[in-house]
């Protein structure tokens, strides 16, 4: 089946799907984007994603495309029109076209909107998950407002393809102290040597990860201790369990970190419980 995107205002064959040469999105990265994990055809934590959309173009000063009425329609179109009952849909906003120059284009200038979808197999999550997998760590090396969920996202770039020539899945991104920051495109977390379930708070600048959030409500309601403060990478290593969230990633367990072995070398048993919460939370409050 050919896929379809939807490119301001028109549902397209996706191998013909454009945005013009000088899109802002392409010519400066001026844009930002949200993804929602799909389950059953209906996207996890939409909320969550909404909220945080209209924070990113607010603190951007984009202006917002179209109601939330008309983008959650938007959004299930392009769902359905890929038929994707497991996977994710991606929504990027930039400032829209206009001849390139740094200052801001002309008042009025309409921003640019482009939804995908694409299908997802939930037996190869598991499967990764089961196991568990490995995690490297190298300096944070992005700008200053990493809070903002923006396309501008080449170090992240550099960073996740150093994992994968390192045979790992993850790059966890680590400050001039020495403390985890989060991954190249996720947060990250550990059980301490002490038991105690920890990831860094969200005010040293980094993003509120909308599955973070979820998490950590569940955590709430679960008896699971949690304490919101930053880890170094040598904590890391020594913890009982280490693991990192995301949209795509769900709750993954890190196994390794720059090669050493995190607890037994599995996946932990808050990591395993922490996972089959939320997914059991996604997919029932999924919309």
């Amino acid at each position: 089946m050919s896929r379809v995107a939807y490119v301001n205002g028109t549902y397209r064959p996706h191998g013909q799907a454009t945005v013009h040469v000088e899109d802002r999105g392409f010519q400066f990265a001026d844009g930002v984007y949200e993804v929602w994990s799909i389950f059953d055809g209906r996207m996890a934590d939409f909320d969550g994603h909404m909220t945080r959309l209209a924070r990113s173009l607010t603190e951007l000063r984009i202006s917002i495309p179209m109601t939330r009425q008309a983008l959650t329609q938007v959004l299930k179109e392009t769902i359905r029109r890929n038929r994707v009952r497991n996977g994710i849909v991606y929504l990027q906003v930039t400032r829209g076209t206009a001849r390139r120059d740094h200052p801001f284009p002309a008042e009025g200038t309409p921003p640019s909107v482009i939804v995908t979808a694409r299908s997802i197999d939930p037996n190869k999550s598991e499967a990764v998950a089961a196991k568990g997998v490995a995690v490297i760590t190298q300096p944070d090396i992005r700008w200053g407002r990493c809070d903002i969920k923006t396309v501008g996202l080449l170090p992240n770039v550099l960073a996740k393809q150093a994992a994968r020539e390192r045979g790992a899945y993850e790059c966890w991104m680590v400050d001039e102290m020495g403390l985890v920051t989060e991954g190249s495109s996720t947060n990250a977390w550990i059980v301490d040597e002490n038991g105690k379930l920890r990831t860094r708070d969200t005010q040293a600048n980094i993003l509120k990860g909308i599955t973070r959030t979820a998490l950590m409500a569940l955590i709430g309601d679960h008896d699971v201790e949690l304490d919101e403060r930053p880890f170094s990478v040598d904590e890391a290593k020594r913890a009982r369990e280490a693991f990192f969230t995301a949209a795509g990633a769900f709750v993954m367990p890190a196994v390794s970190i720059d090669g050493v072995r995190i607890g037994d070398g599995k996946p932990g048993p808050i990591t395993t419980k922490l996972r089959t919460l939320y997914l059991d939370q996604a997919r029932d409050e999924a919309v």
